[in-house]
């Protein structure tokens, strides 16, 4: 793809370097691969979970019309069929729904490319990944950072007016997409849905345990 994978431009903001992507653009990439999920959720003949949602599997043309990659933990089942089976934990660390860890979170589903895809988008609008060994806020949970970040309006894009209807939208979706239990996830449906909304119309989820 001419414009490379997802990762080179995700975390551009954060580093000061000449990769980094504008609001707009990062809100058309993420409303276009949400767009893909859903396509893959219910769209095809059979659904499909990708089991593996990260910036470097999302691949950007041309235009930065995003395409999602890399299906190799992909798994197929019918669309009538909302509960997954697999015989162990798959995907990229930090991206890893919890119940693909452990069923006490519920049941693997269609909804654990829901919860990648928010940790994703909530990394791309925090200018940082969800696991860096090397930051010095590393040891805090993400998603309380992110809390904090939202509630504080500290996110660097906040001070421009312009911009904080997308941050907001991509923050308050990102949240309600990496709740701990499947149920409490929207679909990706639902996450479109969203995203084509008011970000006043969008309520901010209650906090997890972990938070």
């Amino acid at each position: 793809m001419p414009n490379g994978s997802l990762e080179r431009f995700a975390f551009g903001r954060s580093s000061g370097g000449g990769n980094s992507l504008s609001w707009e653009r990062l809100f058309d990439i993420t409303v276009g691969i949400a767009r893909g999920l859903d396509y893959l959720h219910r769209g095809c003949n059979t659904r499909i979970v990708h089991f593996d949602i990260k910036p470097h599997n999302i691949l950007l043309d041309r235009d930065f019309c995003p395409k999602i990659s890399d299906f190799g933990l992909a798994k197929r089942c019918m669309t009538k069929e909302s509960i997954i089976s697999i015989d162990c934990a798959r995907g990229t660390i930090g991206y890893i729904a919890p119940e693909v860890f452990s069923p006490q979170f519920g049941q693997i589903s269609s909804k654990s490319d829901v919860y990648s895809y928010g940790m994703m988008i909530l990394e791309m609008v925090g200018a940082r990944k969800n696991i860096n060994r090397s930051s010095e806020t590393s040891s805090k949970y993400f998603p309380q950072w992110i809390y904090e970040h939202l509630e504080e309006h500290y996110i660097d894009a906040w001070e421009t007016s312009i911009h904080s209807e997308v941050v907001r939208k991509l923050l308050i979706v990102g949240l309600w997409c990496i709740q701990l239990q499947p149920n409490n996830r929207p679909s990706m449906t639902k996450v479109v849905e969203m995203l084509e909304s008011k970000a006043d119309d969008l309520q901010i989820p209650p906090k997890s345990i972990l938070c």
